[in-house]
């Protein structure tokens, strides 16, 4: 490989005229001390960024910093802002995956209008895979407005590269990163040497300017990130998007350098795109009209700063071998395997000979401790085949001695519960929500049994 050249030369901020040497004025547009010391690489072969110039980095007192640097981008869909932190972080990468089909592109060319309409800046919409007319097709469905958006309908890095330095957008859609290839990573496309280069290319462009580069990703069937898994300590955000049976997609941040991971995203499907549900509470919630059956709890559990009632289904029945087993998808096996335990050793009632199936209604997964006492009466239910009284939330954890443990922002979860027409919460004692009529308290697993059972 051909060496790397580099020079010194002082960059005008202000213009872009380059010197050789240090000048207190411009010649070009006459600014005072705005030349910079910068390094350029002239004509290396190993990168694409041909005969670049880039401002020489130099340590600075931490005081110094302009904390307004780090600026968000509002995108105007308030799901996606709240699963970023607050909106899209300047000089920051995002790595979105999903599987085919699931609304990413949809989602991202939605953002791309919303942004170009309130911050009035050029958004670069880079496509591997589809067609211009495909995209401009795909946006007179939608019924959103194509203006400052340009497409760009290549694999190739160098004119990627060559775009970006033109156009400067503030917004950069790369769909996807797997398609992107340069002859400098090898012959094949798509290997992880590939996404690795090519990556951190367009990485280390946004990092030196005030714009987001957002690249979309695929999954494998496990619905983990494929190839772009070795992206994921290079961006500052990896967003997983996801669906249940139903037309609602779920939006959840893996990995978020500049806000929490708890937020929680979700969008319906419609013909005119992605709409985000404002008031999800009571959207995993299942609407009878003979009675809850046997098996089935509610239980508010928190994601991010929202309060979700979710029902969690359980059945259970005689192993087909001698080794039972337990089926669980969206609540951890394990945990599923320890509250039939506790319930086993602390009530009499004996799951070792049975086969456990578990799911959640509407496809969300659970993972707060908070769900282990309705883990535990929707268990007792179905093994019993007794239903639970109607109107009921159960909340919670438990201990392997059967205590019923304190959770967090409980006042939250039982107002939640009173705001849906639930009459009675049960749950651990709390001093803010003792004086609640709905709330009874309960201190293990007995007295939450026999309290079910008086409130039949």
């Amino acid at each position: 490989m051909a060496k790397k050249k580099s020079t010194i030369l002082f960059k005008c901020n202000k213009c872009g005229y380059t010197h050789p040497r240090w000048l207190g004025k411009c010649p070009d547009c006459g600014e005072w001390n705005s030349l910079i010391e910068c390094i350029t690489n002239d004509g290396s072969i190993n990168s694409p960024f041909q005969n670049s110039t880039t401002e020489k980095i130099k340590p600075i007192p931490l005081s110094a910093v302009d904390p307004l640097s780090g600026a968000r981008l509002i995108t105007g869909i308030k799901e996606l802002d709240g699963v970023l932190g607050g909106g899209a972080t300047k000089r920051s990468a995002i790595l979105i995956g999903g599987e085919p089909g699931i609304g990413k592109s949809t989602l991202l060319l939605q953002a791309a209008s919303s942004i170009a309409q309130q911050h009035k800046g050029k958004i670069l919409y880079i496509s591997g895979e589809e067609s211009a007319s495909q995209i401009r097709n795909r946006a007179d469905r939608l019924q959103i407005s194509a203006n400052n958006i340009e497409i760009l309908c290549t694999t190739k890095l160098e004119d990627i590269e060559d775009a970006l330095n033109a156009i400067n957008p503030l917004f950069t859609i790369v769909d996807s990163i797997q398609t992107v290839f340069s002859p400098e990573a090898g012959l094949v496309p798509g290997t992880i040497n590939q996404l690795k280069y090519c990556g951190n290319e367009l990485i280390g462009w946004v990092k030196e300017r005030d714009a987001v580069l957002c690249m979309t990703a695929h999954v494998t069937k496990e619905g983990v990130l494929a190839g772009p898994k070795s992206l994921e300590h290079m961006v500052d955000t990896v967003i997983s998007f996801e669906r249940n049976d139903d037309e609602v997609r779920f939006l959840r941040a893996s990995k978020n350098r500049f806000g929490s991971v708890d937020e929680l995203g979700i969008f319906s499907m419609t013909e005119t795109g992605l709409h985000p549900i404002e008031d999800p509470s009571s959207l995993f919630l299942v609407q009878r009209e003979d009675g809850i059956p046997s098996g089935a709890a509610i239980v508010p559990v928190f994601e991010g700063s929202r309060v979700f009632l979710v029902e969690i289904q359980a059945l259970t029945v005689p192993a087909k071998a001698s080794l039972s087993r337990v089926y669980s998808d969206k609540i951890d096996s394990a945990r599923v395997s320890r509250v039939a335990a506790v319930l086993e050793k602390r009530i009499g009632v004996r799951f070792s000979d049975q086969d456990i199936y578990i799911n959640v209604a509407g496809g969300v997964r659970l993972t707060e401790s908070a769900i282990d006492a309705a883990l535990a009466c929707a268990l007792y239910s179905a093994r019993t085949d007794t239903p639970l009284p109607e109107k009921i939330v159960l909340v919670g954890e438990l201990s392997l001695a059967g205590e019923i443990r304190p959770v967090n922002r409980l006042k939250q979860r039982v107002k939640a519960a009173c705001s849906l027409g639930f009459t009675k919460v049960l749950g651990p004692t709390d001093k803010e929500v003792t004086t609640d009529k709905t709330f009874v308290p309960v201190t293990n697993i007995k007295s939450l049994i026999q309290k079910i059972t008086m409130l039949h």
